[in-house]
Parts: C-alpha cells; structure tokens; sequence
C-alpha cells in the first residue's frame, strides 16, 4: 500500500473566457460508457493518444499549450503529495485556483494536463448542499448521499443518529431541504461529508458560511477525522483553523503554487501580502469568484463613507452597487468584517432590516446602509460581501475579497486604540458597591 494518498504531478486546467464548462449527468457517464471502445480504436487509427487523469493508476498522456487569446489557467503545473492521515490546507485570494483544485480531485472536471493519483475513498463538500436534492428531505438526502459514496444501507443506518445529531436538525429531518436555512442546510451537508466512511474528506470554504458555534464544532470533527487515521484537505480563509488543525498548507496565487510548508510560516508569509493597500472603495465586478457566482446578480462596488477613511465610533455609511442579467426575488445583500485570520467580527445584512427585494432583468442599481456607530476597534480587516437569494440560494459571493482598515475617530479612548481586534461597544454601567459594618474594636 503506498503511503500517500493525493499526489499531483504538474496539474494543469484551462477554461476559455467567458465559456462555461458542461458538467455530466448519469446518462452521460453511461454513453459515454458506451462509445469509449469506438473513440479509443479511432483514436488509435489516427495516431493519437486520449487524455485524463491518473485516478485508475495508470498514467495518461498529456496535452496543451501555453494559453493563447481568449483562455485562461486557472491552475498551471501544480505539483504536491499528501501523505496518509494529514491535514494539509489550501490558502490563496480569491481565483487563485484552490477551488479548481478540488474539483479535479473530486472528479468533478477533468485537467487539461497533468496527473492526479488519489488512493482511497473521497467525500466532497464544495459548496453549500453539494450533491443534495432540493425535493428530497434530509434523511433522504443522507441516504442518497451514502450511496453515492459507495456505502450499504447498513452502513449509512450506524452512522444516521449520529449524523443527524451533529447537524442538530432532529425536529426537520423528514423536511424537505429547499425548505432548510442556510445554516441547516450547512449543517447537514458538512455532518454528511464528515461522518461517512472515506478515507479522504475535501472541504471547500465551508467554515465561512457557518455562525460561530458552528465553526468551532467543525474545527473540533475536522481534529477527530484526522486523528483517526483520514486524509483531510481544505480550503480556507481561517487562518486561525488552519493554524491549529494542519501539518502543512500549499499557497497558491495565480494557478500556481507560491509555497508548501509549515501553516505559521506559509500563513505568515501570505498576509503579509493581502494587508498591503487598504481601501474604502472597491471595485468588486472584476474580481475572481466562483464559476456559478455573479451570474444572475453581479456585484459591482462597495463603497465606505464616500471613500473618506472608516473611521471607529463613528457613523458608517455603505454603499453597494450591482447589475442583474435576469429577474431576480427576493434578494438580499450583506457584508461582514474578518480578522486577517479569518474570523468573522462582524455582519452586516439588509434582510434584517429592510426585508428582501425583488429584481427585474438587466437592472442596475444600489442599495445603501448607515451604522450610526462603528464599533470595530482600530485595526485591519478582510471584507466579505454577498447577496442571496431566499434564504440559502447564493448569487454572488466574495470572501476577503479586500483588506480594510478601521483608524481611530475624534471619540476613540485610547483603552480601544490599545485593544485587539473585535467589536468593542460602549455600554451604560453601573456599580453597585454595599459597604462593610463597621466592626466594633474592643482595647484590652
């Protein structure tokens, strides 16, 4: 048995702008199934050699250039092993490649050249609800799940109570999902992922989603897969869970990999560069997010106090700006404040107040927000911005899409100025001191 379990050697994936790629149903699979004899003689006859990956353990050849007009590579030439029960983080900015990574590795795309060789069985969670169907409920959707993975029925039913447990959704699991939260809808899509019997688990973003409870117990699972013996990779912009769970992290900035080794120093050397150049006004409609992102809706801009410096105890005023390509309802936007480390500090979202809007097609507009105070203490920030649709169905999503910074206002006492990070609000106080009875003081 070898002793690794992810090897990839000179990855590579292009797309071409502006074209989405076609992912295959089960029908596909079986065509494709069947006519593979047929393309593999033709192949033969005109003297060429098929493509793919190495997941059956056998090499193929590869294909591909440097990227010409109108493509773009979203990884180039990746090259990295993972050893058996390590926990190995991926980081990087936003378009950087992480997510492609997976996705190749979960069989969800192919490469364009380059190898992949992975040894056990694989349990995915790439975004949100992935591999759930909206009409099925959630112990449905628990079973289907563990049949894809390859799992008897015996096998789901030791692990069901447990799965359900974890995702504390006991009163709603004969509930469809498409009638879930989005953190209930989290919840069980990470418990499936989790507790199923594979040998390696591939997690992307998941903990950005979750509250902070919620984080805390996946950190927690994600420390008990890994000391029982499974393979962990995961992209993440908590830098604090990374810190704390890997034995390695791979940093990859434009489709390549920047550097691998030990989480503080990786995870050091990378914020480094994400602090410089901080902003109040950022440009978001160019920036890289996933490949069924900003489809519907596109976020254009956010902008703070006109572009003025954010100032803490002071009023904060939000401007986000966006475009529709179709009709949208209820929609919702928010953005929130992180540590460097990637803890969120602070959210900030419109349905709270101002309920959710409905959206005609090819709509430009935007909608604003004042905080009478800004409570976040002095110091540099991620932002993370977003707008759904209901309540779990994202449009648009970009997380520590920018580095902000909060200065000191007329007001700040310099306690706060001293102080670490978070959210740091005045309050009202009131001491209420009951002094001791005199005693009595006998001399003898």
């Amino acid at each position: 048995m070898s002793d690794f379990a992810i090897r990839c050697d000179g990855l590579s994936k292009r797309y071409r702008i502006g074209e989405q790629e076609r992912y295959r149903a089960l029908r596909d699979v079986i065509t494709d199934a069947a006519a593979s004899p047929f393309r593999r003689l033709r192949s033969v006859l005109d003297g060429r050699r098929g493509t793919g990956d190495r997941t059956n353990g056998h090499r193929s050849s590869v294909f591909g250039q440097p990227s010409s007009d109108g493509y773009i590579w979203a990884l180039d030439d990746v090259s990295f092993e993972v050893k058996r029960g390590e926990v190995v983080g991926i980081i990087g900015r936003n378009g950087a490649g992480k997510s492609t990574l997976l996705k190749i590795l979960s069989r969800i795309t192919k490469p364009t050249k380059g190898s992949a060789e992975i040894h056990g069985r694989v349990g995915s969670l790439l975004e949100v609800g992935t591999g759930f169907h909206p009409e099925l409920t959630g112990r449905e959707n628990i079973y289907l799940n563990g049949a894809i993975l390859g799992m008897r029925k015996v096998e789901i039913d030791r692990k069901f109570d447990e799965i359900v447990a974890f995702a504390e959704v006991e009163k709603f699991v004969d509930t469809p999902v498409k009638r879930y939260s989005t953190g209930m809808y989290v919840r069980l899509a990470f418990a499936v992922a989790a507790h199923m019997e594979t040998e390696i688990l591939l997690i992307d973003e998941v903990l950005s989603v979750g509250d902070a409870a919620f984080q805390k117990k996946c950190v927690g699972k994600m420390g008990d897969v890994s000391r029982g013996g499974r393979t962990v990779l995961f992209v993440s912009h908590n830098m604090g869970a990374l810190r704390g769970l890997c034995t390695e992290v791979i940093w990859i900035d434009g489709g390549r990999i920047v550097r691998t080794g030990p989480p503080a120093e990786v995870i050091d050397q990378y914020m480094a560069t994400v602090i410089q150049g901080c902003a109040s006004s950022i440009a978001l409609a160019d920036l890289d997010r996933g490949e069924s992102l900003g489809e519907r809706l596109r976020l254009q801009r956010i902008e703070f106090n006109a572009g003025a410096p954010i100032l803490h105890g002071e009023p904060l005023h939000v401007r986000i700006e966006f475009e529709t390509t179709s009709m949208v309802q209820g929609v919702a936007v928010g953005f929130g404040f992180s540590s460097l480390e990637g803890t969120r500090l602070m959210t900030v979202d419109s349905d709270l107040e101002a309920g959710q809007c409905d959206l005609t097609r090819n709509y430009r507009g935007s909608v604003e927000a004042v905080l009478p105070q800004l409570h976040l203490q002095p110091g540099r920030y991620l932002l993370d911005i977003g707008a759904r649709s209901g309540a779990h169905n994202f449009l648009d999503y970009l997380g520590g899409c920018a580095a902000i910074e909060v200065v000191a206002g007329p007001t700040t006492p310099p306690e706060v100025i001293r102080a670490v990070g978070g959210v740091r609000p005045p309050a009202a106080w009131r001491w209420s001191i009951q002094r001791e009875p005199e005693r009595e003081v006998i001399s003898i």
